[in-house]
């Protein structure tokens, strides 16, 4: 109750006047084309596919870049950014700071599959399209790389470095938090340990918290910086987020050969949801 308490009156200093309704389905930008089956956006991003060069998340055998959150960063930051250093204002302590970014993403979306929302298998919404049905409508609808998206952008506003994580069927973000005492593990990224698990697409799930088949395995990140679209070129090998116990320990190069299974499991990108303990 307390925390629901806490999101509605972030929203209410965030937003004067907000009206809530019943279930509305969040609107995408106006600005799409459909072409050949696949929508694509503005910036020519393809919306309804996650894999090739022109994908949501640029995948393919070799690279992996989430390219869809640079549409809410550098220049075209704006609202998802703004109201992470909006609520970085409020809250000067990183920890509670975190933590609070982290609920207003996890109680402020709730987990709906693509097909019902936009009757398509797969479409990504960036993090300003959902943050601005949370900010009008008091709630947003998407699943895991929607809130992933957001989640990581509102990290970068509120002043933290975030990653965006993809796993078997599941993407999520990492947060670098070394002085967290709350995480189930922290993941090491690049050689560097003190990276924490944000899972926001469970009502109960605490910041940390990590489903149990992405700990002990390695898994491909990608450390969102303030770039355009045009220098989010994917890179020639994505970084490895691999579980550890808060030392340093070798990273072995990440089996990317293995992405491409995921290419089999995108079209069915759906959140494993944790139960309530």
């Amino acid at each position: 109750m307390n925390r629901i308490k806490v999101l509605l009156s972030l929203i209410f200093v965030l937003v004067v006047g907000l009206t809530t309704t019943g279930y509305v389905l969040a609107t995408p930008s106006g600005n799409l084309e459909t072409r050949n089956g696949d929508v694509f956006d503005d910036w020519e991003i393809c919306r309804t596919r996650a894999f090739g060069e022109d994908g949501f998340y640029q995948i393919s055998g070799t690279t992996f870049c989430p390219v869809i959150a640079f549409e809410s960063l550098a220049e075209n930051a704006d609202l998802a950014y703004s109201l992470g250093e909006r609520i970085a204002e409020k809250y000067p302590d990183s920890l509670p700071r975190a933590k609070q970014v982290f609920h207003f993403v996890r109680d402020g979306v709730k987990y709906t599959p693509d097909i019902d929302q936009f009757k398509y298998e797969e479409f990504a919404q960036n993090a300003d399209e959902l943050a601005g049905t949370i900010v009008d409508k008091g709630i947003g609808y998407g699943d895991c790389e929607d809130s992933a998206v957001l989640l990581a952008v509102m990290y970068k506003g509120a002043g933290y470095r975030s990653a965006i994580v993809l796993g078997e069927g599941h993407t999520a973000v990492l947060v670098y938090l070394p002085d967290y005492n709350k995480a189930t593990v922290f993941f090491e990224l690049e050689g560097e340990p003190g990276w924490v698990w944000a899972e926001a697409t469970g009502k109960n799930n605490p910041l940390g918290w990590v489903p149990k088949d992405f700990i002990g395995v390695k898994l491909a990140a990608y450390e969102i910086k303030a770039d355009t679209i045009a220098a989010a070129e994917p890179p020639a090998e994505p970084s490895t987020a691999i579980t550890t116990t808060g030392k340093t320990t070798s990273s072995q190069p990440f089996p990317f050969f293995s992405i491409i299974l995921l290419l089999w499991f995108l079209p069915l990108f759906r959140r494993r949801r944790r139960r309530a303990r």
